[in-house]
């Protein structure tokens, strides 16, 4: 139904595609995201599944619309429910901090790279994070906003914080174009474009490393090497465990990748 990551010691969840009660074909059988072809019903039924095997309480979740941006919410216990209970809010974004237990960060992905985080003071937890790294949002800087922002406002020091990196499409699977390229090298450099990006034996294709661009992020935004986790797992390669909307070309359901601070 699920993985965790060994590193983070808070109540924490990468779910799978396994376990839920959809039962369309593309979205069998977990499916935790509006739009995808289930009711409502069927999706806060599959929330509630996960809630409770992951030990958190589906209605703190927050979880809102996401736009592939670098937009990231300081939540509290006040912000439980948004995204599924609660559909009124006009915020979107892809990323949260908090240092409330009362509060579930929730992040949704398919492919995209799903991180959470873990700011802590020796034994105590200062406060949590949760974002949704597409390549969009990792070359918008989602990924270094979040430790600064953990540090900013929470106090947290960056070599204090842990992350991982959840199931998502790996460099064997992630082809991109020349338009791509060229986005990813304006953004962030050639030199880093080139540690990331390799050629395929076809012109004008290309392979992106996800996974080791935001590690390299995170690194550079001060986190260190050994409180990084990567749950090395490739949603493309996997279509029986993870929904993949590349491999499924849009016809999919969706994930959900969960913290809460214990």
């Amino acid at each position: 139904m699920f993985l965790t990551a060994c590193n983070i010691k808070s109540a924490h969840a990468f779910s799978t595609r396994l376990g839920g009660v959809s039962t369309l074909v593309h979205t069998a059988d977990f499916n935790l995201a509006y739009g995808r072809g289930d009711d409502d019903a069927t999706v806060i039924r599959n929330l509630e599944i996960f809630g409770a095997e992951a030990n958190f309480d589906p209605r703190s979740v927050i979880s809102l619309p996401q736009i592939h941006s670098d937009v990231i919410y300081k939540v509290d216990g006040r912000d439980a429910g948004q995204g599924y209970y609660i559909l009124d809010s006009l915020r979107e974004g892809d990323g949260y901090i908090t240092d409330s237990p009362d509060v579930t960060l929730g992040v949704k992905s398919a492919d995209c790279v799903p991180i959470l985080f873990e700011a802590f003071d020796g034994d105590k937890i200062i406060a949590v994070g949760a974002v949704h790294a597409g390549w969009r949002g990792s070359v918008k800087g989602i990924v270094p906003k979040c430790v600064r922002m953990l540090c900013e406002e929470y106090g947290a020091d960056a070599k204090n914080i842990r992350a991982a990196i959840g199931p998502c499409i790996h460099k064997c699977c992630f082809e991109v174009g020349e338009d791509f390229l060229c986005e990813f090298t304006n953004a962030l450099g050639n030199d880093v474009a080139m540690q990331f990006i390799r050629c395929a034996r076809t012109a004008g294709k290309y392979f992106c490393d996800l996974v080791a661009l935001n590690k390299y992020l995170l690194i550079n935004s001060g986190v260190i090497p050994e409180n990084i986790e990567i749950v090395d797992r490739c949603t493309c390669c996997e279509p029986e465990m993870f929904f993949s909307h590349r491999y499924s070309h849009g016809l999919r359901g969706t994930m959900l990748s969960v913290i809460r601070k214990s």
